[in-house]
């Protein structure tokens, strides 16, 4: 298989130790990269535009449940996203496809089924584990919210998202090294997106994509 670049997204140093030592075992050729946050993924994709796989931490920190997976795919739509948890409940799988991950790694799979696993959304195909069904959950609600995610520029993502975090205002300007009126102004445009008139009424927008334990 020709040389691949990989990106780890996983706040966790041991567990993205274990990704890489695995990538580099069964394809030695792969450049492996790796972000502790989504302000690292983030920068990582725009310097990496040629990345061939992103696998993603589903909790994430700075991501709003699948809030990262649904700006990566907007952002770049030839990218392959693969969730990774531990938490890989039917209806957290579900929607995650819904949302148009690549596929889902389970934290509890064996090196083989990574293996497995990466090779497949390198190709192009969906990785599922073996015992994988879709639930039939309603996600109407979440889907539009996730279709108004998509249309927000990395400037007014990160502003939503620390948001969504309980930053104000000046807090987030400090956080993004930009001047409050700058915030203000992606806020409004974010409000108005999500068809909403308050920072609290954005925030509970955007907990319909939160997985919660």
């Amino acid at each position: 298989m020709r040389e691949h670049t990989i990106i780890i997204a996983d706040d966790h140093p041991l567990f993205r130790a274990a990704l890489s030592q695995v990538i580099s075992t069964d394809l030695p050729d792969a450049i492996v990269l790796e972000a502790e946050d989504v302000d690292a993924l983030q920068q990582q994709v725009a310097q990496h535009p040629e990345a061939a796989l992103v696998l993603l931490d589903l909790h994430m920190p700075g991501a709003q449940g699948f809030s990262s997976l649904i700006h990566l795919r907007a952002c770049y739509p030839a990218l392959p996203v693969m969730m990774v948890s531990a938490d890989a409940a039917p209806d957290v799988l579900t929607r995650a496809l819904r949302h148009g991950a690549a596929g889902f790694l389970p934290k509890s799979c064996s090196m083989e089924q990574i293996s497995d696993a990466i090779r497949a959304a390198l190709v192009g195909e969906r990785w599922m584990p073996q015992d994988f069904e879709p639930v039939d959950i309603d996600t109407e609600g979440e889907q539009a919210v996730a279709h108004i995610l998509a249309t927000l520029t990395p400037q007014q993502f990160r502003v939503a998202t620390l948001i969504s975090q309980g930053l104000l205002n000046k807090q987030i300007a400090y956080e993004m090294s930009v001047t409050e009126a700058t915030v203000k102004a992606h806020a409004t445009e974010i409000y108005r997106k999500l068809g909403v008139s308050s920072r609290t009424q954005a925030v509970l927008a955007l907990q319909q994509l939160e997985v919660r334990c």
